[in-house]
């Protein structure tokens, strides 16, 4: 099944979030130096907000361990839903930026490259290392809630308030109940005693 834009539209107006029309993808510094200049934060009313590659390839590789095999569409849907939060919070963009140049850094220090380019099980293991999985979202907690606020929730919101994201893993839930926490650790993160881990294959 695929992800479209119009599935990311959805989960924004549950979350009560728009975005305008243009959807740019920016070309700036890796996540732990984002831009917060006029064209990247949306401050300047002529333009749209954007998202560096590495952010978005960041996000992208996290989706795909958050996320069931065989989504189509999924990084077109992580931008457009990603941008239509970010685009009048800036303080939400902030908090965005650090919790991702976190994740990355610690890929970096624990596994020798940025998050983005480990397989999927090698990111399924660090997000469970840092304990993200029993981790409460705080967006001023230590490094796993703030992932799990900024990052990971908010993914996992995406997806599952989304109709086709909803479709897919067999939940019909009202738009703004998304399925939550249990629905996260019994369908994305199993325990280390075996399992699918919802991601993508590895490669």
């Amino acid at each position: 099944m695929e992800l479209t834009r119009r599935d990311a539209l959805a989960a924004l107006a549950a979350a009560g979030a728009t975005i305008g029309g243009g959807v740019l993808a920016g070309r700036m510094e890796p996540p732990r130096a984002d831009s917060e200049g006029p064209a990247s934060n949306g401050s300047d009313p002529s333009t749209e907000p954007s998202l560096s590659t590495d952010l978005l390839d960041l996000l992208d590789a996290l989706a795909g361990v958050l996320y069931p095999d065989g989504v189509d569409g999924r990084r077109e849907f992580v931008e457009t839903y990603v941008l239509g939060r970010i685009g009048d919070r800036p303080d939400y963009r902030a908090g965005l930026q650090e919790a991702a140049a976190q994740l990355d850094a610690v890929a970096r220090d624990w596994e020798d490259a940025p998050y983005a380019d480990l397989d999927a099980d090698a990111r399924d293991r660090l997000l469970r290392n840092l304990g993200v999985a029993a981790a409460d979202p705080d967006p001023e907690g230590p490094i796993s809630d703030r992932i799990r606020f900024f990052l990971v929730d908010d993914l996992l919101f995406a997806f599952y308030s989304s109709p086709a994201g909803g479709r897919l893993v067999g939940i019909e839930n009202p738009i703004g109940h998304p399925g939550g926490i249990e629905s996260y650790q019994r369908g994305t993160m199993p325990d280390a005693a075996g399992g699918q881990n919802g991601g993508e294959s590895d490669g």
